[in-house]
């Protein structure tokens, strides 16, 4: 199923690194539902400028019943089922360097907030989906993950901890999910320059990775969304369980 043929649900879809992704998919014709938890005035933006292609709906990810219920009103609204899923929301984070807690300071509430909001949700638009995407004989699944799995370079514990459980549901998803046409896979990226989320990081450490990384530069939101196309179009339709590092080859996967 091309691109311009899906209904894609965008998790945290209407700013930052999700708003990057919003605008691809809206550039390849798709319809989006631009899922938000406390940003309503940009979600609104997004919905009132696109009214075809876009609807917004206010869920927290991490409950299961305000999922199903975003599920069930996106069916209403476009008239068809949700096709795919980007699993891309971030729960009460920032990359804010020394001030993130140390292994002396972490606590089960810290690492389960991060937990919820990686697995938790990635669980939550899933099985919400997968009736339709079985009838469907069709889906997918994109979660986002982070290089740090494989090159902890920052003490980032919750984050780190929680996007390498992701990748571990990622693989038994797709392993499990692949006999009714449901690819699974994951993109991971580094710092992007620049999120909401990333605009806590001192500049010398942007100079310092884009001195580090092939490319010279560090990466941008609407590259990484790029890739993500990939993962939904059908050039990838042989392609599940893996995760693909989009950072500039930074760190070699």
């Amino acid at each position: 199923m091309h691109i311009c043929d899906q209904i894609v649900l965008v998790t945290g879809g209407a700013r930052g690194l999700g708003l990057a992704i919003t605008e691809s998919l809206i550039s390849e014709g798709a319809r989006v539902v631009v899922n938000y938890h406390t940003s309503k005035q940009q979600a609104d933006m997004l919905a009132n400028k696109y009214p075809k292609q876009v609807f917004a709906y206010q869920a927290d990810v991490t409950n299961k019943e305000q999922v199903q219920s975003l599920f069930m009103a996106a069916k209403e609204h476009f008239g068809s089922a949700i096709t795919s899923i980007v699993n891309n929301a971030l729960v009460n984070f920032k990359f804010n360097g020394d001030l993130r807690p140390k292994s002396e300071d972490l606590s089960a509430e810290i690492m389960t907030q991060q937990f919820d909001g990686a697995v938790l949700a990635a669980l939550n638009t899933t099985q919400a989906a997968l009736n339709d995407m079985k009838q469907a004989n069709f889906g997918r699944i994109v979660n986002i993950g982070t290089n740090l799995v494989q090159n902890p370079v920052v003490p980032y514990h919750d984050y780190t901890v929680a996007k390498s459980a992701l990748l571990a549901f990622t693989r038994t998803s797709a392993q499990d999910l692949g006999q009714y046409g449901i690819n699974v896979n994951m993109l991971s990226g580094g710092l992007l320059q620049t999120t909401d989320a990333s605009q806590s990081t001192p500049s010398f450490v942007f100079d310092l990775i884009a001195s580090s990384t092939p490319l010279q530069r560090v990466i941008t939101p609407a590259e990484f969304a790029s890739a993500i196309m990939m993962f939904l179009s059908p050039y990838s339709r042989a392609i599940t369980g893996q995760n693909l590092i989009v950072d500039g080859g930074l760190v070699k996967g």
